[in-house]
């Protein structure tokens, strides 16, 4: 095999793992409690560019570029079981990845991405101090559109289960801090082009936020996270882990008590093993019922 076609599959493999094999990011204050019986309508929307590509924390030579544009939309209920605040949801991810630069013979991907179901459990839940725990079972089931023939897919054919624990709390009646640890616990994909089983090692990942809040409307926020996706094995090879520095800032409006609407700016400030994102913009708006 010619080494550009090597650079390019193995470019592929980076690329798959670097958009997909994630734990879930939180928003600040997605731990805030509910009352039993709310109903929420999320609709998620990124837009991000990627302008270079890593091995180890090396940057390759070259202009490949990655553009993702991917929605989800997200519903969720609050109730009470055995005495805990539980809110079931799933979440539906779409979207569009497209190869570009160097790695437009990659080409595109559109479509539905792999369907999550997901069941947080808050085990603190304080109201008048504004102090919440919570643990959420996220798992990704094989829905998406896949084909081993494809260098992009949005879905990743294989299970996978993210375990997200957060802790969120009113720091002064001004400012908020959240922080969650992610674990994650993948399947194989078996399903690979040249035949072999695609697996993958636990992946961790580390959020916190901060939220200044100018009124009971409007707030300005902050966040980091770490993450360490595993190493992955195809065939007899390890690949070394996907591992991404990034922040993001932004605000969050509520133009009525039962809407928000949340807007953030970020990128990757260190990236190894993968594309590293130079511009990321993301929308959420939410309905409450």
């Amino acid at each position: 095999m010619k080494n550009n076609q090597i650079k390019i599959l193995t470019t592929a493999l980076l690329t798959l793992l670097a958009v997909q094999a994630k734990a879930v990011d939180v928003d600040a204050g997605d731990y805030e409690v509910a009352p039993a019986g709310t109903s929420l309508a999320l609709l998620y929307l990124q837009h991000a560019t990627r302008d270079s590509s890593y091995v180890g924390s090396d940057k390759q030579a070259g202009h490949p570029k990655l553009e993702s544009n991917i929605g989800i939309a997200r519903f969720v209920h609050y109730t009470d079981i055995a005495g805990f605040r539980v809110a079931p949801q799933v979440l539906i991810p779409f979207g569009k990845l497209e190869g570009k630069g160097d790695i437009s013979s990659l080409g595109d991907a559109s479509g539905l991405g792999d369907i999550i179901v997901a069941a947080p459990v808050w085990l603190l839940n304080d109201a008048e101090s504004k102090s919440y725990f919570g643990i959420t079972p996220y798992l990704y089931l094989p829905t998406g559109d896949y084909s081993k023939n494809d260098a992009l897919n949005i879905g990743e054919n294989r299970y996978k289960l993210d375990v997200q624990a957060e802790y969120s709390t009113r720091i002064t009646p001004k400012i908020a801090w959240d922080v969650a640890a992610d674990v994650i616990f993948y399947g194989a994909n078996d399903d690979i082009a040249g035949g072999g089983k695609l697996k993958q090692d636990v992946g961790y990942q580390l959020q916190t936020n901060t939220r200044y809040f100018l009124n009971d409307q409007w707030d300005l926020r902050a966040g980091l996270s770490y993450l360490d996706a595993g190493d992955t094995k195809l065939r007899g090879q390890t690949t070394d882990s996907y591992k991404q520095s990034k922040f993001w800032v932004g605000t969050a409006y509520s133009p009525t008590s039962t809407t928000n609407v949340i807007l953030n700016y970020g990128r990757d400030f260190d990236v190894e093993n993968g594309f590293k994102e130079d511009n990321r913009i993301n929308l959420r708006l939410l309905k409450v019922f």
